[in-house]
């Protein structure tokens, strides 16, 4: 089974080495970013060339790249932030070409008062070098004679550009339920993981495998992280886009979870480092301890495989319930504060995993009641 899921998960880890068929299968999975970038640079030109009349329209399909690749991931204000700021970009470094000219020195200045502007208001990454790009064709290309305004008529293709980007992330938006999705399963495949290790560290009263898996744990912060991520990121993708309205409802529910599988983390933490302490202070486990903490990643298992259809639900949080059973019910006569912790964690772990799973606080209170 360890096997197994460690083959899954190295679909997510970053490979040293690709082949040409790993590449086509990368732009196979890229076929939205180039529907995106040929037809809103195509369209925007065609408005700024064949509407509006404009000559040297080269900003207009620039702005949109700019738009679909520097803001790929941003949450929606933002992302309408990044419009206007690269057209007002575009017209402000006119209007300063304008007034001193243009030339060597004068480049180097609008190029440095660029980025300097752009950091100060936060944009960073390929959407610094696409402003500084912008900057360098503002200086460097002379306007054509006759063709009105230059600041005028840059700033309306600019934002022309950044229109039709826009418009095209919201026509051709990535699948949101698709993207959580994923990440939300390598979570817990690495969480049944590190639980399985719990149950073996119990089993065969080997401190090791509890450590293990306490690494395992610590090691999930930066994934959950970007869970948490995504999970914002997905959630406005659905209320945005007319056409992943129909997700809407799903994508929610499994932003709304995503805090509980930060707990059901932390909880593993806790309950992996108990069971170290156990087994180093040489206590003796009660046997069915095992049975629940791997009754637990079995269910974790199940969420794994099936949390986008919601199948086997019902016989997961099952598993959840007896699994939490299991370790009240067999705490010791004389218990220790680590047997007593233990037990306590796998139903903290329970109940994170129920609420995860759609169950409501006064459900979880009512299955996991057992006095």
């Amino acid at each position: 089974m360890r096997r197994a899921l460690d083959v899954r998960l190295t679909r997510y880890l970053p490979r040293p080495q690709e082949s040409l068929s790993d590449r086509l299968r990368a732009l196979r999975r890229r076929w939205r970013l180039l529907l995106r970038l040929s037809v809103s640079t195509t369209l925007a030109y065609a408005i700024a060339t064949e509407l509006l009349g404009h000559q040297q329209a080269f900003f207009a399909p620039i702005s949109a790249v700019i738009v679909i690749v520097a803001g790929a991931g941003l949450r929606g204000r933002t992302l309408y932030e990044l419009v206007a700021g690269v057209a007002l970009g575009v017209l402000v470094g006119e209007l300063l070409i304008l007034s001193i000219g243009r030339g060597a020195w004068q480049m180097a200045l609008i190029v440095a008062l660029t980025v300097v502007v752009a950091t100060l208001i936060g944009i960073k990454g390929l959407a610094l070098t696409q402003s500084a790009n912008s900057s360098i064709l503002l200086a460097a290309v002379v306007p054509v004679s006759g063709a009105g305004n230059p600041a005028v008529t840059r700033f309306l293709d600019a934002l022309v550009g950044g229109l039709c980007g826009l418009l095209l992330v919201l026509l051709v938006p990535r699948n949101p339920l698709r993207d959580i999705d994923r990440e939300v399963q390598t979570l817990l495949e690495r969480l049944a993981l590190a639980l399985s290790d719990v149950a073996r560290a119990l089993r065969e009263r080997e401190f090791e495998h509890a450590e293990r898996a306490l690494a395992t744990a610590r090691g999930m912060t930066s994934l959950v992280e970007t869970v948490e991520a995504t999970a914002t990121n997905v959630a406005e993708i659905a209320r945005m886009s007319p056409m992943r309205w129909r997700q809407r409802q799903r994508v929610e529910q499994y932003a709304r979870s995503v805090q509980n599988f930060d707990n059901a983390v932390r909880d593993t933490r806790v309950l992996a480092r108990r069971a170290s302490a156990m087994l180093r202070h040489h206590e003796v486990p009660p046997e069915d301890f095992a049975l629940a903490v791997e009754s637990m990643a079995e269910a974790v298992r199940i969420f794994a495989d099936d949390l986008a259809q919601d199948e086997d639900f019902d016989h997961a949080r099952q598993r959840l319930v007896d699994a939490a059973r299991i370790a009240v019910t067999s705490l010791p006569t004389a218990m220790t504060l680590n047997s007593a912790a233990i037990a306590a964690q796998v139903r903290s772990l329970a109940a994170d995993l129920l609420y995860a799973s759609g169950f409501t606080r006064d459900e979880i209170d009512d299955r996991l009641d057992f006095d």
